[in-house]
């Protein structure tokens, strides 16, 4: 099972748009917040080897959010495979899914940018009952 972390937001003024719900740029802002996030769970040592570049991402918008509201985005990764992995997010009122994504991740070195393979000491911080 995969490691699951868990952002809370308050939706504010600054995410609202002229549709007066929050913008679908704010979501994509949500997920990488989210991502970041749970990076920085990843003790300094091994997380100070690599870095993450966004190579792709899809999100489904299902229900809008409203200003005040009370968010959770709730994400995991699903896979590591070479340099890529790929991770899940949902942004929740309660239990009500507002939205989903997916996001393609490269891992790169943090000291020459090149593309790094993710190694089996990074894997185990997500999914901890690996062995």
């Amino acid at each position: 099972m995969p490691h699951i972390f868990y952002l809370p937001i308050k939706v504010v003024a600054e995410d609202i748009d002229e549709l007066n719900h929050v913008n679908n740029i704010v979501y994509l802002r949500y997920v990488q917040d989210a991502a970041v996030g749970h990076w920085k769970t990843v003790p300094e040592e091994i997380a100070s080897q690599i870095i993450w570049v966004a190579r792709r991402h899809e999100i489904d918008y299902l229900k809008p959010a409203f200003m005040g509201d009370e968010l959770v985005v709730k994400t995991w990764v699903d896979n590591f495979v070479g340099v890529k992995s790929l991770r899940h997010c949902e942004i929740m009122r309660g239990v009500e899914v507002l939205a989903r994504s997916v996001t393609h991740w490269i891992s790169l070195d943090a000291q020459t940018f090149r593309p790094k393979r993710i190694t089996e000491e990074i894997v185990k911080q997500f999914f901890p009952d690996t062995e």
